[in-house]
């Protein structure tokens, strides 16, 4: 099948946490023998950082990020599309890139793959008149990272279709184990982008326990965080390329990851943080969020803190040998379940099926 797909960017990871996911997915995708062209926009200085080439399984087109840019791209994409994908959170005119994907005459499917489904179904929940509420109803298919059977009854009951969650995985040919780095070396080290609906709870699960644990090492990585308070141990390293993501999870007794508000409260979100720290070897503790033991089991395969002052808890009886283990075995979980090839087959059996259901239709 030909898929063009519209999201925020492929090839530069810089504010776009969802890179890793769209790489992973779509490599592995692109293996099973579908012809790939993704669109981007030339927005939020991307290009000028990106962190891979043009990779050799998608064609990657960047068009202006003007309003020309996305309606001469669409054209393109529509006349030679079987699967017409649009990302959610693309960055610059997404509105209109919504609505214009079920509008435009093409014979191909119509696809909505929702990389913050709890953040998008909120703000549709918010505001009666949100676009989406109109378009939803119009794609063939939600597809989402995360949120499970609650993400997706909510969708469908605002009108999807179908919605199906694709998790995050790993990609173990980019996150595998890789030799400590001094500069990210810490006890417990963090790597987000400072967002607003996820600060708050930085604070208290990373910062905080900063505070009450003067002894220990943090390092905290993403972009934003160059005017945040913080403690004395809390070394900032700023904006963390893709191809220093194994060193810096590496380089910490434990890693991290804490989830937006929207997406602990639905639970199934596994972010991409997750999958890329165990594929390098990490020790991880994460938030509490429902449906983690989905993923890994609890105390054998990662550390679950409620709050903050279990992740200190968790921290001060942590010992080398035992983050050692723990992460030995998350990582051959992970392997073994949840890597992009496995995603990437569940994507190609659900539109084989679709295919036969639209032949049957027509």
């Amino acid at each position: 099948m030909k898929i063009c797909f519209f999201g925020s960017s492929l090839v530069s990871s810089y504010w776009n946490g969802a890179a890793t996911y769209y790489r992973g997915m779509l490599k592995e995708i692109a293996a099973l023998g579908h012809d790939i062209t993704f669109f981007e926009p030339d927005a939020f200085e991307r290009q000028a950082h990106r962190d891979i080439n043009d990779p050799s399984w998608a064609k990657v087109v960047v068009y202006p990020a003007t309003l020309e840019g996305w309606q001469r791209s669409l054209e393109v994409a529509a006349r030679s599309a079987d699967l017409l994908i649009k990302a959610s959170g693309v960055g610059v005119f997404d509105v209109e890139l919504e609505k214009a994907i079920v509008e435009i005459p093409s014979s191909a499917i119509r696809i909505y793959w929702d990389v913050d489904a709890p953040a998008t179904l909120d703000a549709m929940s918010s505001h009666p008149r949100h676009h989406l509420r109109k378009a939803i109803p119009r794609y063939d298919i939600v597809l989402t990272y995360g949120g499970g059977d609650c993400v997706a009854a909510a969708y469908r009951a605002m009108g999807a279709r179908d919605c199906v969650p694709i998790y995050n995985a790993l990609d173990p040919a980019t996150h595998f184990p890789a030799p400590a780095d001094t500069k990210f070396e810490c006890d417990l080290g963090l790597l987000a982008n400072r967002l607003p609906d996820r600060e708050q709870r930085i604070d208290q699960f990373f910062l905080d326990v900063a505070t009450r644990t003067p002894g220990k090492t943090f390092t905290l990585g993403g972009s934003g965080w160059e005017s945040k308070e913080a403690p004395s141990n809390v070394r900032k390293v700023g904006h963390v390329g893709t191809s220093d993501h194994n060193a810096f999870f590496g380089s910490a007794l434990a890693t991290l990851n804490v989830n937006r508000n929207s997406m602990a409260r639905y639970g199934f979100s596994p972010p991409t943080r997750v999958f890329e720290a165990i594929g390098a070897g990490a020790c991880l503790i994460t938030d509490d969020w429902e449906g983690i033991d989905h993923f890994l089991e609890p105390n054998r395969e990662v550390l679950v803190a409620a709050n903050g002052t279990e992740v200190a808890e968790h921290l001060n009886s942590l010992s080398p040998e035992r983050a050692h283990a723990i992460a030995e075995r998350a990582r051959a979980r992970i392997l073994s379940l949840h890597t992009y090839r496995h995603r990437a087959r569940q994507f190609d059996d659900l539109f084989a099926g679709m295919d036969k259901r639209i032949e049957a239709a027509e």
